[in-house]
């Protein structure tokens, strides 16, 4: 199927034309019909699928039936999109001002971690689209620089990770000043039972769409697993890196500090790389995220603030440096490669101390990953064999994020993330 027989209008279509974009992926052929009718919408997409273009054409098509206001008044807030992290606020923008460039509508993007000031003057002129992390809209709500009452659309994306952000109350109180009367759409990669429980209270009579297994990863993503001593992981990482068909890799640490610690490794080896993370200002962040999408940089050591906040072009490869203690994490973080159809590879580092990890991952994902046995650090029989360190306990608490972060990936046949800039004008 083509995006032209989706019914959409000239200038959404000369948009994706423009972006390359010609067939749409199934949660864009199954949602965007359904959302043009006016339908609640519970979708359960595994990252990488096209979730955002997803949302966001049928979005921009429905507001642009709408009427402009008389003399050019004061534009109130429509639709407003709510998501866990700055970093897919970023991208969530991007997307929307890549479809929607010519159709005149105008929008803008809140989160914390930086001045408020462009944000609020964006605001005062009025948008018809709100992208917000949920600290930062309720602050901007109390100063009354936001008001929700005209949303006719609203759209609760990532609604697992803003559980696990412990973002659930902030997001309540978001829904308690929402008109009654809108279109909701939610989506979530996982749906355990509390995140079910919210959404049968905001929804109504929704269309379920799930386009993939739960927690399930990308079949087309090559997984590999290397068993190696921790004071051995850094020198296999030098290693692997030699080889130049790892084009692009994004690295996943447990912690801000081991992230730094390997860039300051690779750069002294001769390889450009960056870290980000929590204590990285928003700017220093978003630097190093254009630097790695522009090759710029090779490498980005991130913790799992970005685990579900990056998409780049054909990113080569993931290397897990350590493996979270979360399983469901684990397809978060491979699912940066393989996007939107394409290839990718996801390499992961085991030591003795993280079996218990892995076993709860291949468990969760229903498969054990292939073993790479010849490498120049392989971890002793002796290490190998011993019992796994009782750490059960650990293996299911919820990582703490202290950051404020689909995702859709541009290709040449399917619509995805990224694009122009022009609608939105300056930069937040």
């Amino acid at each position: 199927m083509s995006f032209e027989k989706l019914n959409l209008i000239e200038p959404i279509l000369r948009a994706l034309k423009t972006e390359g974009y010609v067939k749409p992926t199934p949660i864009q052929e199954e949602s965007i019909p359904i959302l043009l009718k006016g339908r609640d919408l519970l979708g359960c997409a595994q990252t990488g699928t096209g979730k955002t273009a997803a949302f966001a054409i049928p979005i921009i098509q429905i507001l642009c039936g709408e009427q402009p206001p008389q003399g050019g008044g004061h534009r109130p807030i429509k639709a407003l999109i709510l998501t866990p992290t700055r970093e897919l606020a970023v991208q969530i923008k991007e997307s929307f001002a890549a479809y929607g460039k010519h159709t005149g509508l105008r929008g803008t993007v809140v989160y914390g971690g930086v001045s408020q000031h462009a944000q609020t003057e964006a605001l005062k002129k009025g948008v018809d689209i709100l992208i917000a992390t949920p600290g930062r809209l309720l602050d901007l709500m109390n100063q009354r620089f936001v008001h929700l009452e005209h949303v006719k659309i609203f759209v609760l994306d990532e609604a697992d990770r803003m559980l696990d952000m412990g973002f659930i109350n902030d997001v309540k109180k978001v829904i308690a000043k929402l008109p009654t009367k809108r279109q909701t759409l939610f989506f979530s990669a996982t749906m355990p039972p509390v995140i079910l429980k919210l959404a049968n209270s905001i929804l109504h009579e929704p269309v379920r769409v799930e386009v993939t297994p739960q927690s399930s990863t990308v079949d087309i993503i090559q997984q590999s697993l290397y068993y190696v001593a921790k004071n051995d992981k850094k020198s296999l990482l030098m290693h692997l890196l030699k080889d130049k068909a790892i084009e692009s890799a994004l690295v996943f640490t447990r912690t801000k500090h081991g992230a730094d610690k390997i860039v300051r490794e690779l750069v002294k080896s001769g390889v450009k790389a960056l870290a980000i993370h929590g204590n990285k200002s928003q700017n220093a962040r978003q630097n190093a995220l254009n630097d790695f999408k522009s090759r710029k940089t090779r490498v980005l050591v991130a913790t799992d603030i970005a685990a579900r906040g990056i998409d780049v072009d054909n990113l080569s490869h993931v290397i897990n440096f350590e493996l979270p203690n979360v399983p469901e994490t684990y397809v978060h973080r491979i699912g940066r490669t393989g996007r939107a159809g394409e290839s990718g590879v996801a390499i992961s580092f085991c030591d003795a101390e993280e079996k218990a990890y892995l076993k709860d991952i291949q468990k969760l994902i229903s498969k054990a990953i292939p073993v790479v046995e010849e490498h120049p650090y392989p971890m002793s029989h002796t290490v190998m064999a011993a019992p796994e360190p009782d750490k059960r306990k650990k293996s299911f608490k919820k990582p703490h994020s202290n950051s404020s972060h689909s995702h859709s990936k541009k290709s040449s046949s399917s619509a995805g993330g990224g694009g122009g800039k022009k609608w939105w004008g300056k930069k937040q």
